[in-house]
């Protein structure tokens, strides 16, 4: 596992897992990093890369990690199990997911519900254990056996975004489904919303920003196979994409998107905001 500089230098390499590093997490403040791995481990690191603690009792591998929003708690998610820890490795309450599995896990942003993402079906849970909510059809024709990998929330707490191997979808949380985003065909795993829940960005074959009510706002073609992990950073200024291809990009969405008045006049301390230079090209990799 590698922490990189947005330039691109190396900053840090963590090294304890003895195999695959399926899903991390940085915790809300961003002093720590949350790692689970197909060798049975969930690990919590320091920035520095010393180990903060491990967190023991997941089999058949970690599938993926979230922290809750107050950074208080994780969830880890494996098998047929999600399990919610303290940081000091404390198990608190298990959720069993059964027969559907277990691919996905996220907390709401209130941490007063949790979300898991089975083979075919996504289950909203109280955090004592009990069901609250279950959302069919999440997966249509050939992706039903795919699993559901693509699981986010708004940061309302109103709507989650789901997706698998089809079309990405966006429900209500009473499980009512609110739209279709019309991407691209490809393997589809990842999706988020943007930190102020205006946006969606897609992965797959060709990473896709999306208005909440399906319409495209912006493509960003550059990568050369699927892509398989995407992300916004915390102030919604840029997008992190990660593809098979073996190489992640960080991109600058179009200036209408970070300047609703569409005036497109950058004033001298947008420039400076935005670190922007002249002669720089919207849409491209920075």
């Amino acid at each position: 596992m590698k922490l990189w500089n947005l330039d691109g230098t190396l900053k840090q390499s963590f090294e304890g897992h003895r195999n695959a590093v399926r899903s991390v997490a940085f915790s809300p403040d961003g002093e720590f990093i949350l790692s689970g791995s197909s060798d049975d481990t969930i690990k919590l690191w320091n920035l520095d890369g010393s180990l903060k603690q491990s967190f023991e009792g997941n089999t058949m591998g970690c599938s993926s990690v979230a922290f809750s929003p107050d950074g208080k708690f994780i969830l880890t998610g494996a098998k047929e199990t999600v399990k919610l820890w303290t940081l000091d490795g404390t198990l608190n309450q298990s959720f069993e997911c059964g027969f559907d599995g277990v691919y996905s896990v996220a907390f709401s942003p209130n941490r007063k519900f949790v979300l898991t993402g089975g083979r075919r079906i996504v289950k909203l849970w109280n955090l004592d254990g009990t069901l609250k909510q279950s959302f069919e059809g999440i997966t249509d024709g050939e992706g039903n056996a795919n699993g559901v990998f693509l699981l986010a929330l708004s940061s309302d707490g109103k709507f989650i975004l789901t997706g698998s191997s089809d079309i990405p979808k966006l429900w209500n949380l009473d499980g009512t489904l609110k739209q279709l985003f019309k991407v691209n065909t490809g393997w589809l795993p990842s999706g988020a919303f943007s930190p102020d829940g205006k946006f969606i960005i897609t992965g797959g074959g060709t990473p896709k920003l999306w208005n909440l009510d399906g319409t495209l706002k912006q493509s960003f073609d550059g990568h050369n196979a699927n892509v398989t992990s995407v992300a916004f950073s915390p102030d919604g200024k840029y997008i992190l994409t990660g593809s098979r291809d073996k190489t992640a990009k960080l991109w600058r969405p179009f200036w209408e998107i970070l300047n609703p008045k569409n005036t497109y006049v950058l004033s001298a301390d947008q420039m400076k905001e935005y670190d922007i230079q002249e002669g720089i090209e919207w849409g491209k990799i920075w």
